[in-house]
């Protein structure tokens, strides 16, 4: 089988090294063709010039490509048996004209919420949309989407072995009113423990109006870290705490997967059933707690730190085990692979 996997214009090189959503889903597809004995093009100008040396990398963006040009009879004249793309791509019509001319399946994962879809950018078999949980599963319910769990990689981020010498919480994501890491930092307070916040700081308004939190004695701001640093911070955290803001819909949940790859135990804050947290997490893995979406913050935060209290019960190496099975690379391109 061959596969190209596209690129699209972002704010980072593909693969991202420390944040990035779409990016490192991207790329653990790549990863994960590739592991399952296809060969793999890496399509568009952004993918890191250091690949080269191992992987094909073609540098043509489909979307920018006349139907009557040379390099679109190119395309077509490759043989792809699959694409894979961002969400947005399967409904641009740019996109779309010179991706039918190459013959091949179209596959992609929801990744944002509120993305409206066209009508006929799916059929579910030659052109395929992947959804993580079941409410992103009914927001879609018109394109026929499939349950999948999504894998994300960053560069250099190949887990060890679980260890049990763990050390403080950690928190990762983004810092913002969405990912709401002022409840998991007043949680890590209750159960006395430390905790870690580790992503970048895009909402400056977010972090002013919960800077008392963020700057508390047991908190340590991070910032943005990618690679070995990224996977070490993980693999030496007693749990990980996720968190999300009431009315947020997490999409793509990449954090679920780089937890139990490395061996880490999550406690989960959700405000209703179905989310990612549930579609993500068992018993075995971590404790999920659905709060009333009606409770105050301080309520929230004491029924986060009972759950942090059952996490960090749970044994690293069992939590590996499952995380690597449950998010492996070449299961989830199969799976993406796979006419249902």
């Amino acid at each position: 089988m061959l596969v190209g996997v596209c690129d699209f214009p972002s704010a980072y090189q593909f693969p991202p090294v420390g944040y990035g959503g779409i990016e490192r889903w991207l790329w653990a597809v790549a990863v994960g063709a590739r592991n399952a004995g296809a060969d793999v093009h890496l399509l568009g100008p952004q993918w890191q010039p250091g690949l080269a040396t191992d992987w094909t990398i073609d540098p043509v963006r489909l979307e920018d490509t006349a139907p009557s040009s040379l390099t679109a009879a190119r395309l077509a004249d490759t043989g792809y048996d699959l694409l894979v793309v961002g969400h947005e791509y399967p409904s641009l019509p740019a996109w779309r004209q010179i991706a039918e001319t190459t013959g091949a399946d179209v596959a992609t994962f929801q990744h944002d919420p509120n993305f409206q879809h066209a009508t006929d950018a799916f059929d579910s078999l030659a052109t395929r949309l992947y959804c993580y949980s079941p409410e992103m599963l009914d927001r879609y319910a018109a394109h026929r989407p499939t349950a999948e769990l999504a894998v994300h990689l960053g560069l250099d981020e190949q887990e060890a072995h679980a260890s049990n010498l763990r050390e403080d919480l950690v928190w990762l994501g983004r810092v913002d009113a969405d990912k709401a890491p002022h409840i998991a930092i007043r949680a890590a307070e209750i159960v006395g423990r430390r905790i870690k916040i580790v992503g970048p700081v895009l909402s400056t308004a977010y972090a002013d109006e919960y800077a008392v939190a963020l700057e508390a004695g047991h908190v340590e701001l991070v910032g943005e870290v990618g690679g070995t640093e990224k996977t070490r911070l993980l693999q030496r955290a007693s749990a990980f705490v996720y968190t999300q803001a009431r009315e947020y819909v997490e999409a793509g949940a990449a954090v679920f997967g780089e937890a139990l790859r490395a061996g880490t135990p999550v406690a989960a804050l959700t405000w209703r059933d179905g989310t990612c947290a549930q579609a993500a997490l068992c018993d075995d893995t971590g404790h999920v707690i659905t709060a009333d979406p009606t409770v105050d913050d301080e309520t929230a935060a004491h029924l986060l730190a009972s759950a942090i209290e059952k996490a960090t019960t749970l044994r690293p190496c069992d939590v590996q085990e499952i995380g690597l099975h449950r998010f492996d690379p070449a299961a989830h391109f199969t799976a993406l692979a796979t006419r249902s």
